[in-house]
């Protein structure tokens, strides 16, 4: 299983970018999806998650600015990003729960993380 996400870049404040993230290979289904980032000399903190029923949370910094959907028969996440700070400034991760076959119990893997850099 593969997880690849696209969309980081440079932008300035008050800007906005979409990433996504598919999923790939033998999967039977994929449950929970969601997106983290990591600031330089910072920890890794959840962004936004989403349920494949579509529920969704957010981390209290992003509220109100950014929107996480996915399409579960892509297997793919988007995150929206709006009005960007430039504390939104992070290596975003994607990640999900992956059921390999059914039965089996979930696996969660990790993208590869793409750059998000917001200038002031």
């Amino acid at each position: 299983v593969q997880l690849q996400a696209f969309g980081g870049g440079l932008v300035q404040a008050g800007g906005s970018l979409r990433l996504s993230c598919a999923a790939s290979g033998s999967i039977f289904s994929v449950n929970d999806m969601g997106w983290y980032r990591q600031a330089p000399g910072e920890q890794r903190e959840l962004v936004a998650g989403i349920r494949r029923s579509g529920n969704a949370a957010y981390a209290d910094s992003v509220k109100g600015r950014f929107t996480i959907s996915r399409d579960n028969a892509k297997n793919t996440v988007y995150l929206q990003m709006n009005s960007l700070k430039p504390e939104d400034t992070a290596v975003y991760y994607c990640n999900a729960a992956v059921v390999l076959r059914y039965g089996l119990a979930e696996t969660k893997y990790w993208g590869q993380g793409t750059l998000v850099t917001v200038s002031s």
